[in-house]
């Protein structure tokens, strides 16, 4: 028969194990949860810094599936409350530490609490990089965003600038030029770092209007939303306004992988790498989800169906090692299997 490891809550203080942990309580974390559960998995989720992930933070949803409107905290709400109805060990900590090179899995909360588990998922996220500005963070939500794709067509018949110059900024701005009257794309150099394609199609649409060699200096507003922005000349330092509805800061986005680096294989930018059309990482066992390796899509319902995967592939994953641990016993022992 299949021995399982346990680990002594003496030699490990506070030591919880279970057979999957979920790091990460955005759309991938929750949906994993709720599957793993179903699964008889008995998952436990570490809700991480934000809990909720960067859905909190967002106002008005509607591209979510089955809502025509719904606010962002809302929705993340019910999701936990979801997870908790489906019997998921839910536990407010923050992950520290992993070892990732031996099996059980092992991590650490902040708090000192050790966590070991057979299979792990990382939902982590990913969070946009912003200006810094204090009049940015006073109308996000309000005119500021950092996603076409979630608040484009609130901005039908509107003026709307990007700040940017890669290829997500001028994809933003070609995808605006859908809803928008016109669009400024503000970059504070005099070339953009976007490949050919893309920026063949930039210069070919009408609406697309380029502000060279200028940076975001503030943003305005009349307290209910934005109203326009303050640039700053990057050759001569002056100043001048742009009036606009929207701002929508393209500038890039940081994964939350410091965890994991030197533990998994990543990309460049620090994404956790998985194998085509699976969220299997480069160790046996560990599944990422959602946007700590998807740089593309960044969509909560794309999050959540790779939190689904992550949680059948997790069970599979089990019910192979259990199959071949079970194999393993009968041959030493004899019996049949």
């Amino acid at each position: 028969m299949a021995v399982e490891i346990e680990i002594s809550e003496a030699a490990v203080p506070s030591a919880r194990h279970s057979k999957v942990l979920i790091i990460g309580s955005g759309p991938a974390g929750y949906t994993a949860a709720v599957y793993a559960a179903r699964a008889a998995l008995a998952p436990t989720l570490i809700k991480g810094p934000q809990p909720g992930g960067q859905l909190t933070i967002t106002t008005e949803v509607e591209n979510w599936p089955g809502d025509a409107s719904v606010l962002g905290p809302d929705l993340m709400a019910r999701m936990g409350e979801q997870v908790r109805t489906a019997g998921v060990d839910v536990v407010s900590d923050m992950i520290v530490e992993v070892d990732l090179a031996r099996t059980p899995f092992r991590a650490v909360g902040d708090g000192g609490t050790h966590y070991t588990a057979d299979t792990i998922v990382i939902a982590t996220g990913a969070s946009s990089r912003w200006l810094e500005l204090d009049s940015e963070a006073e109308y996000r939500g309000r005119g500021v965003s950092a996603c076409a794709t979630c608040d484009g067509f609130f901005y039908r018949g509107r003026v709307c600038a990007v700040v940017g110059g890669g290829n997500t900024a001028v994809e933003e701005a070609l995808y605006l030029t859908n809803f928008a009257e016109k669009v400024y794309l503000i970059h504070r150099r005099d070339t953009l770092r976007a490949d050919r394609t893309n920026q063949t199609r930039l210069h070919a649409n009408p609406k697309i209007e380029m502000v060279w060699n200028a940076e975001v200096a503030d943003v305005l507003g009349d307290g209910g939303g934005v109203t326009g922005v303050a640039l700053r000349d990057t050759r001569d330092g002056t100043f001048s306004q742009l009036a606009v509805h929207g701002l929508f800061v393209a500038i890039g986005h940081d994964p939350a992988t410091t965890l994991f680096k030197g533990q998994l294989h990543m990309d460049d930018e620090g994404y956790i790498l998985v194998t085509h059309g699976s969220t299997a990482t480069s160790v046996p066992g560990v599944f990422a989800a959602g946007d700590v390796q998807d740089k593309l899509f960044r969509q909560a319902v794309t999050s959540a169906g790779m939190g689904c995967m992550a949680a059948l592939e997790a069970e599979r994953y089990l019910a192979g090692h259990n199959a071949r641990a079970i194999a393993a016993d009968g041959a030493d022992t004899g019996m049949t299997v």
